[in-house]
């Protein structure tokens, strides 16, 4: 009992305050999202926000458990976890039920479940764990490529089932990998198909595939230390060929007519008056009066349960994926730096106490937590301010929703039990 006590008073209290922060924030921001000038009833458990109190109790006690399993379980059974969320995955093919054209759900009673959101804890466990094994050597093609496989099969999956937004979430694994030293080749490689990538959607596939050549060409040719610099500008000169190529086949053959409309409305490509009136109704709808909901919010907002266009329901699908914007508009310049702040508070102070980790699976997996939260909290804020596409990930904490809440709880818990026992030996 004593051993138990202390190990809950190591907790670190500035990542639980943050977390508790978010929820009450998120639980107020869902409530206030939800309701129409009704009058308020927070005992009534069949609102959203009344699901979500019972969703933000589940995961608390879930959470706690979490914190007071034996640290070494989550090594020891981390492969386990891994295996049984990727038969869990595909057995969603079967099972599963499909919600906004995503194959991602399964029914249970009156709550549906969303496998990917814990996914993403037994990937990060299982990152932690083959990356801390004295065998592995990141300097191997090998020990690279198994690695690469246990981020890109649950991609692989969740993309066929047409949840393109879980699916990038895990690509935020690769700043963990940069950490733990694999090779900056990898880094550049990614942020280099990405800029092709969007310029060849934003140009066209001549301009992106001749500018690519001419970097390539004059990087190599720049560098005076630099064996087979003509077999290099070569091969590296096709492999951008490849991914401008790759990239308008895929958008035109593989991405379905929806996502194709986001990343029209993000890079601003559609010029048809026609086509642009009827987006207008659907994505730039909600994503222009997400804009005018921050925008009439000022620097301090107009209260709360005051603001006209989060009480009129102006915008879709408020109460999760742009529950960003009714903060913007009740609680203003402010109210959104604050949040803004917490969320950087929590992901530094993760980064922080990663790094004084004595065990490297603790380390990586609190560098997998901070990743994965910050992947969420860039991607979903820039998505309601116009700034990345429009691909429905929630806000950590703040969204309304059972799995991503209680999976993201999870996320956290692990981490706070992994760093209570960091000066204990293994």
């Amino acid at each position: 009992m004593i051993g138990k006590r202390k190990n809950f008073l190591r907790l670190d209290w500035v990542i639980i305050l943050v977390y508790f922060l978010l929820i009450g924030f998120g639980i107020g921001n869902i409530l206030s999202s939800s309701v129409s000038g009704e009058e308020i009833n927070i005992f009534d458990l069949t609102t959203l926000y009344g699901k979500q109190i019972l969703y933000a109790s589940f995961a608390i006690f879930l959470g706690f458990i979490a914190i007071s399993i034996e640290v070494k379980f989550y090594e020891r059974f981390s492969s386990v976890f891994y295996l049984i969320s990727i038969l869990i995955l595909i057995s969603l093919f079967f099972f599963g039920k499909r919600v906004n054209g995503a194959l991602s759900w399964f029914p249970l009673g009156n709550f549906n479940l969303q496998p990917s959101e814990f996914v993403k804890i037994t990937v990060a466990l299982a990152v932690s764990k083959f990356i801390s094994d004295f065998q592995t050597d990141l300097t191997k093609i090998i020990d690279q490529s198994k690695l690469l496989l246990i981020i890109v099969i649950p991609i692989l999956i969740i993309i066929s089932q047409n949840d393109t937004g879980s699916s990038i979430v895990f690509f935020s694994l690769f700043f963990v990998l940069y950490r733990e030293g694999i090779s900056q080749n990898y880094i550049k490689s990614i942020f280099g198909i990405i800029i092709i990538s969007i310029s060849t959607l934003k140009f066209s596939l001549l301009f992106s595939s001749l500018i690519s050549i001419l970097f390539v060409t004059l990087y190599y040719l720049s560098k005076k230390r630099v064996r087979y610099k003509i077999f290099k500008i070569v091969s590296v000169s096709i492999l951008c060929l490849i991914t401008c190529f790759g990239t308008i086949f895929s958008y035109e053959n593989i991405l379905k007519n929806h996502q194709r409309n986001y990343i029209k409305v993000w890079l601003d490509l559609e010029k048809d008056p026609i086509k642009i009136k009827k987006m207008e109704k659907t994505i730039l709808y909600n994503l222009n009066e997400s804009k005018k909901a921050i925008s009439s919010g000022g620097l301090t907002g107009k209260g709360y349960l005051k603001g006209t266009r989060t009480m009129g329901n102006f915008v879709p699908a408020q109460h999760s994926d742009y529950i960003f914007s009714t903060v913007g508009e009740e609680w203003g310049f402010l109210g959104s730096v604050f949040i803004i702040i917490l969320y950087s508070l929590l992901i530094i102070r993760i980064i922080y106490l990663s790094e004084n980790q004595k065990n490297k699976f603790s380390r990586v997996y609190g560098y997998s937590t901070a990743s994965i939260l910050f992947i969420h909290f860039f991607i979903n804020i820039g998505m309601v301010l116009g700034l990345t596409p429009t691909i429905g990930i929630p806000l950590p904490f703040l969204s309304y929703g059972g799995s991503s809440l209680i999976a993201f709880t999870l996320l956290l818990s692990i981490f706070l039990r992994l760093d209570g026992n960091k000066i204990n030996e293994w």
